[in-house]
């Protein structure tokens, strides 16, 4: 992978913010100098990722409820199927991730005349179609739904691109990929990481040729309760690998983020955990290791630094595991204090 001396610091999506202004002032404030891309804070309904889209299925008029849930934990998710008669094509979903970017961008642009040039890329998180399908319909209805949801992706990346020009980085987000690699016998991850990057290869394909984009693999965060567990960093390293092999060079991938946090559990200290990052090749993408967590002490968090820096052999970039959003304000600034101790030497 491509040495890169200087440490940078990188926020997932969500921050505990009233508004995208007050989020993206909260994001400078503690780590401005230190950050490539800026997101909105995903605040209000779209702090708990796709959560929102889920709930909102229940009123679309292609589409009936198999299991009603809560939104409280991964077992309470609402299921559906497409009604008889009905089919689902992409121009039939509304994401809302256009809509949220168009909102969002006058505080952006406020932002960034205030505070002058270089400033980061405005960042707009895209939800894999694969995890769409699969938290809609369940396993049965992946690859049978996938396709429309790809297909209103790729008309949100292209709406957003005209609003924002150069501006962008689209971050597509898979905990689906990353939990169905960890959870594969280890025999079969190698191939499976394979299959799942080719889908989420051919989603990027989909936004208009020059799009940047970052990938944050996940272990899932909802209600800052994990999806997936790993022994060690074995199945970061098949997806991230299949997926910088696969990535469409015309569409350039700035960046790939992988947790080393499960949600509001540390990441673990062993450095067994963190050799298998030395068999990484990004192919010239930046890694960024989400292991900043406020709940550990300093020198831990150090010592891990060590571990993977060790493995990797260059500087690593510097996040959580996943978005802020499930913290609370203070727990929130902390987190970030810690990612800028941590990019720092």
């Amino acid at each position: 992978m491509a040495l890169h001396p200087v440490r940078r610091a990188h926020l997932i999506g969500s921050l505990p913010a009233t508004d995208a202004a007050d989020a993206m002032r909260f994001a400078l404030d503690h780590l401005g100098p230190h950050l490539d891309c800026l997101p909105d804070g995903e605040t209000g309904e779209r702090g708990q990722w796709i959560m929102n889209l889920l709930d909102g299925f229940r009123r679309h008029p292609a589409l009936e409820t198999v299991r009603d849930g809560d939104l409280s934990g991964y077992d309470t998710v609402p299921r559906y199927r497409v009604r008889r008669g009905e089919r689902l094509y992409g121009a039939m979903l509304d994401l809302g991730i256009a809509a949220a970017a168009k909102d969002a961008l006058p505080a952006y642009r406020a932002a960034r005349e205030a505070t002058g040039e270089p400033f980061p890329r405005f960042q707009v998180g895209i939800p894999g179609a694969l995890d769409l399908a699969l938290f809609t319909f369940g396993p049965a209805g992946v690859l049978r739904y996938e396709k429309p949801f790809a297909e209103a992706l790729s008309a949100a990346m292209h709406e957003v691109s005209a609003l924002t020009g150069d501006d962008v980085l689209f971050q597509v987000e898979i905990p689906a990929e990353l939990v169905l690699t960890a959870r594969a016998p280890k025999p079969a991850r190698r191939a499976l990481a394979g299959f799942l990057a080719a889908r989420v290869s051919a989603l990027a394909l989909g936004a208009p040729a020059g799009a940047r984009f970052g990938v944050h693999l996940c272990l899932g965060d909802l209600h800052h309760r994990a999806l997936g567990r790993m022994t060690d960093a074995g199945p970061l390293v098949h997806l991230a690998n299949a997926l910088t092999q696969r990535w469409p060079g015309s569409r350039p991938l700035q960046y790939v983020h992988v947790p080393l946090a499960a949600a509001a559990d540390p990441p673990v200290v062993d450095p067994a955990f963190y050799r298998p990052l030395r068999d990484l090749r990004l192919r010239g993408a930046r890694l960024i290791a989400g292991y900043a967590h406020e709940r550990q002490d300093l020198h831990t968090q150090l010592q891990i630094r060590g571990h993977l820096e060790e493995a990797v052999g260059a500087p690593v970039d510097v996040s959580t595991s996943c978005g802020l959003g499930r913290r609370d304000r203070d727990g929130a600034a902390a987190a970030m204090e810690r990612i800028a101790t941590l990019v720092r030497d």
